[in-house]
């Protein structure tokens, strides 16, 4: 048996640099160059039409508001905060001020619940690196909902206040 230096391959293991040409690549005998690799077909996941990207977006929110407690809580004082706007006629700016931030939250929460549920798939062992992720990604949250907060009353407290100290 003719040895290739390489070693040997096990399972669930990726091929590395140091493990050599593989067999399956041919070099030209003239020139000793690779030829240009193969287009790659499309990834399966990928949305056959732009409205089948919608829905996929749809169910992932579907997701989020409907098995992550702390999103629902986030849109509840999302939706106190735009009645209150309503109520307090805010002006153009803050209206602006203000979705941005209550989109900041629900988009950091999105991202931190897909974060999770990757490092979940990778890791389903306890691992000190899946909790640093896990919670990196919960302290995101926690900023963008602090800064919601400071938000809100710069916007809002003024206005309370004249209602509470006339």
């Amino acid at each position: 048996m003719k040895t290739t230096g390489r070693r040997p391959a096990t399972r669930n293991r990726r091929p590395t640099a140091g493990d050599g040409p593989s067999p399956a690549i041919h070099r030209s005998p003239a020139t000793g160059v690779r030829p240009p690799p193969a287009p790659r077909p499309a990834p399966a996941t990928r949305a056959a039409t732009l409205l089948a990207s919608f829905g996929y977006a749809f169910a992932g929110l579907r997701y989020l508001l409907w098995t992550q407690r702390n999103a629902r809580i986030h849109v509840a004082i999302g939706l106190l905060a735009v009645a209150a706007g309503f109520f307090f006629r805010i002006g153009h700016d803050e209206w602006l001020a203000l979705v941005l931030t209550i989109t900041l939250v629900l988009t950091t929460e999105g991202c931190n619940t897909a974060l999770e549920a990757a490092v979940d798939l990778a890791s389903p062992e306890l691992h000190p690196l899946a909790k640093i992720a896990k919670d990196v990604s919960a302290g995101a949250v926690l900023l963008a909902a602090i800064a919601s907060v400071i938000v809100g009353l710069i916007i809002f407290l003024p206005r309370l206040w004249a209602l509470v100290a006339p």
